[in-house]
């Protein structure tokens, strides 16, 4: 190559790398405050633009779609940071287990800023060459999925892809965690930050041969559940998502509480970091939202979109989850993937149990391989006059 236009592409790349780590930092006011807003006492309708005109078809989905991420982005979670483009990976361990025919790998994964965010990943991969398709969890600051569930998962030919969402945003008040010290031009709440998280596992995954790029799902139990289901709301590589028992903040539904579920008074009394901090400005007029969690759902769509719930788990809301299933479902049918939206409830309590996965795979099964199974997804357990 002539020496001239060797030093050009260096330089254009240079220009290009700086470009895309100076993305624009988040608006401030880009919208109105709460008491600014309409009352809206129904579910809002996501296929209306903020102009008040329709969506008129699948076309238009793309542009209602950004309308939606950004005022959610805005109100309720706070903003993404860019995508750091330079992640580095390190094997620390290794181990064989030979009575599931699977390796374990456990990694390092360092990116951001002069490299200053860490991610431990626990990777779980069947013996052979693959591609294989795989499971991100981020709950692995819980300790390590049960070895039965993970035996489950091999079996079925999938990677299990296990990280620590803590690692990027501390599960305290008070205390500054690692994404906003990286990115402080930047408003992400806990949930972003552990969002952000499963996009950069992606990333890494999107780099190894024997994944199967275009099959990879996403699971999260309670606030685990919530940051997955904003996870794959706003990234489109994540071709499942399955929030589990997620519930206020997740797949719950703010409009409509059942008795004993959590609203949003508990949640950001509890947790205010979990959210941004004008989230607040909606206690006791949630009719004022311009959103609720079906608008978080229908952002997955045309995507394959799995909720996982426990009827005896009366905190998480199971009916108001019901409610955003089958107002999401409206936009599945709108663009023509109505198979692509499932819910699934279950006896019993709080928890990610053996069940909850095993209905996930299945579910995979189902939507990435056109399995046939015995399960049906659609088993509404509530009246549906009184869930919409």
């Amino acid at each position: 190559m002539n020496p001239f236009y060797y030093l050009l592409a260096i330089f254009a790349c240079l220009i290009l790398a700086t470009t895309c780590s100076l993305a624009d930092p988040p608006p401030k006011d880009a919208f109105p405050s709460a008491d600014q807003l309409p009352s809206i006492k129904d579910l809002p309708d996501p296929l209306v633009f903020r102009d008040g005109s329709k969506v008129q078809s699948a076309q238009d989905w793309p542009r209602r779609r950004d309308e939606l991420k950004a005022l959610i982005q805005f109100y309720e979670y706070g903003h993404l940071p860019p995508a750091p483009g330079n992640i580095k990976a390190t094997e620390i361990g290794s181990q064989a287990l030979a009575e599931i025919g699977a390796t374990e790998k456990r990694l390092k994964l360092e990116m951001g800023p002069n490299q200053q965010l860490t991610v431990h990943l626990d990777l779980t991969v069947p013996n052979g060459a693959g591609p294989f398709p795989a499971i991100i969890c981020g709950d692995l600051c819980w300790g390590k999925i049960k070895p039965e569930i993970v035996a489950a998962i091999v079996k079925r030919g999938y990677i299990l892809a296990e990280f620590d969402r803590t690692d990027l945003a501390n599960d305290k008040k008070n205390v500054p965690y690692a994404l906003n010290l990286a990115y402080p031009e930047y408003d992400p709440s806990a949930l972003t930050a552990w969002a952000w998280g499963f996009h950069r596992v992606v990333d890494y995954l999107q780099t190894q041969p024997n994944v199967d790029k275009s099959h990879i799902a996403a699971t999260g139990h309670s606030r685990g559940g919530k940051a997955v289901l904003w996870a794959g709301a706003t990234d489109e590589r994540i071709a499942l998502t399955n929030p589990n028992n997620s519930g206020c903040g997740g797949a719950g539904c703010y409009r409509y509480q059942a008795e004993k579920s959590e609203d949003i008074a508990a949640i950001t009394k509890n947790f205010p970091f979990w959210f941004v901090p004008r989230f607040q400005e909606f206690i006791g007029r949630v009719d004022r939202l311009p959103f609720d969690q079906h608008s978080v759902k229908s952002l997955v769509a045309p995507r394959a979109l799995l909720s996982t719930e426990a009827l005896g788990d009366l905190w998480a809301n199971p009916s108001g989850t019901q409610r955003t299933h089958l107002a999401a479902k409206q936009i599945y049918d709108f663009l023509g993937a109505p198979d692509k939206i499932a819910i699934y409830f279950r006896e019993g309590k709080h928890e990610h149990n053996a069940d909850d996965w095993n209905v996930l795979l299945d579910f995979a099964d189902k939507m990435f391989f056109n399995k046939a199974v015995e399960r049906k997804f659609d088993n509404l357990a509530f009246p549906v006059a009184a869930a919409r």
